[in-house]
């Protein structure tokens, strides 16, 4: 041991004895050894922790060791050469190795002179960490450390609440990994509502690397991708995180052509959580989304990725709310597409006909010639659109999605002859692994029959789509299909002795499954 080491080691030593002596918490004695001893030699706040428990870097080392060894991982490969660099800035632990760090001086990575919140998302000064010869017994209440929830410790109050805000996400997110049963609670709710609003602050006050941009970017499509086939909540969860490091971003303003880039983002990943939202059943919540979404986008000044956010925005009335709505919404998207090749110049004149079949029901020749007229321009401006665009079922529109919206808008306007052809074609594009698209298609197609007059045979393609879903795959969406066939049965033939039968099927049907894929 140098000099300078032993010089900073017996001033460690002091301190602890005497903060022993005055009844302060090792957490204490470390804050205080950090203030005195950094000065003069450099010490850092990690290592101020191991020297106000008196303890060797090898006592450390197998303290993380046994901690690994109770969560039945293997040994890990950190030593006293490792720990020495972290102990000395050289280096900085691993999301892993500083969690471990934090378990072992039960205090949080703040404390240790890290940013950020641990991987796990749980408090270390009120963790028990069992057979820990560095265990405290009373919290830490050094400044470096984070206050109790909801209770800011200084400093910008609403940074603190992203963090708590974040945190929430975090372990919604480890528990669904976990296998763990999540519903959408108020506090959830609340956390998902602050992200989006402290986005909405950002953007009206307004330095990022532009590979960093890439990766975020990289990882908004990554999203994309995921949202036919990852359960909504965990997805939620995923988005939102990569939502707040945005905000984060651009808290300051950057360079404009990088801060178009992160409006962008931000307005791609505000409408993807609105989507989102939809699946879950929660409107109030979607329509504020798209909102942040609109705000975003406006930023950007690019005309398709503000359609696309209000065309996506147009299904919240189409579902929750009036049709008269969803059709403004579908032709503010379609003007503000205008000629542009994009997915809104398809995706809008669709809603627009869904949106007419509404309100004026099926088999009025004037609704039907305007709404076949908004369908044929959804084909022209889908042949125009570049590969890229209808391969992206999310931020694009693909030829399945445009079969599938197509056949339903046909259905409600009493076509049943067309629209059966078109939902045929539409089954054709999905593979065995979906289930909620082809089920809709199906109950769709049993309106088609009824439109027909074949109720036995509308009721048998209704039932067998139902009978052959499997267990907890029969979300709520779903089953309002199921019951407007159901409806339309016993206005078209009451009493039908098969309504008994399909009535049975619809009511004994499991409502918990979580929705993936994309919702009409």
């Amino acid at each position: 041991m140098s000099g300078r080491q032993h010089r900073e080691t017996e001033l460690a030593r002091q301190i602890r004895a005497r903060g022993l002596a005055a009844g302060q918490v090792p957490a204490q004695i470390a804050e205080e050894i950090y203030d005195r001893c950094g000065p003069q030699f450099g010490t850092t706040r990690i290592k101020g922790h191991r020297l106000a428990h008196g303890v060797a870097l090898a006592d450390v080392i197998e303290q993380i060791r046994a901690l690994f060894e109770r969560d039945g991982k293997a040994a890990p490969g950190i030593g006293e050469t490792l720990l020495s660099a972290y102990e000395s800035g050289l280096k900085r632990p691993g999301p892993e190795y500083l969690h471990y760090l934090c378990s072992a001086y039960r205090v949080e990575p703040a404390s240790l002179g890290y940013d950020g919140p641990c991987i796990c998302g749980h408090d270390h000064r009120t963790s028990v960490v069992a057979g820990s010869d560095l265990q405290n017994r009373r919290p830490d209440t050094s400044p470096g450390t984070r206050e109790p929830l909801n209770r800011p410790a200084g400093g910008d109050p609403s940074a603190n609440g992203g963090e708590e805000d974040e945190n929430v996400l975090r372990r919604t997110l480890l528990q669904l990994l976990a296998g763990a049963g999540v519903t959408l609670d108020g506090q959830l709710l609340g956390s998902v509502e602050n992200v989006r609003r402290r986005m909405d602050e950002t953007l009206v006050s307004a330095t990022v690397s532009p590979a960093m941009l890439d990766q975020w970017e990289e990882a908004t499509l990554g999203f994309g991708r995921q949202y036919m086939n990852t359960p909504p909540l965990r997805l939620l969860c995923d988005v939102l995180l990569e939502f707040s490091a945005v905000r984060k971003a651009m808290e300051h303003r950057q360079p404009v052509d990088l801060q178009e880039r992160l409006c962008r983002m931000a307005a791609q990943l505000a409408g993807l959580s609105g989507m989102i939202m939809v699946n879950l059943g929660d409107h109030r919540m979607a329509r504020s989304f798209f909102r942040t979404g609109r705000t975003a986008a406006d930023d950007t000044g690019d005309r398709a990725l503000r359609a696309w956010v209000i065309a996506r925005e147009a299904l919240v009335p189409l579902y929750y709310g009036d049709p008269r709505e969803a059709l403004n919404l579908a032709r503010k998207s379609r003007d503000l597409a205008g000629q542009t090749p994009c997915a809104a110049q398809a995706m809008a004149p669709v809603f627009e006909a869904r949106a007419l079949a509404m309100m004026a029901g099926g088999g009025k020749k004037d609704v039907v010639d305007q709404a076949k007229r908004a369908l044929s321009r959804a084909r022209a401006a889908f042949s125009q659109m570049t590969a890229s665009e209808q391969d992206d079922a999310t931020f694009g529109y693909t030829e399945r999605q445009l079969y599938f919206h197509q056949g339903d808008a046909l259905v409600r306007l009493g076509q049943p002859m067309e629209a059966d052809l078109i939902l045929e074609q539409a089954l054709t594009k999905y593979g065995p692994s979906d289930w909620l698209d082809p089920t809709i298609i199906k109950l769709d197609r049993a309106k088609c029959r009824l439109l027909e007059g074949e109720v036995e045979e509308a009721l048998q393609i209704a039932t067998t789509a139902l009978t052959s879903l499997g267990e907890g795959c029969r979300p709520d969406i779903l089953m309002q299909r199921a019951y407007e066939v159901a409806k339309a049965v016993e206005t078209k033939a009451p009493g039908h002795p098969a309504l008994k039968e399909y009535l049975e099927a619809v009511r004994t049907a499991s409502v918990t499954a979580p929705i993936t894929g994309e919702v009409l």
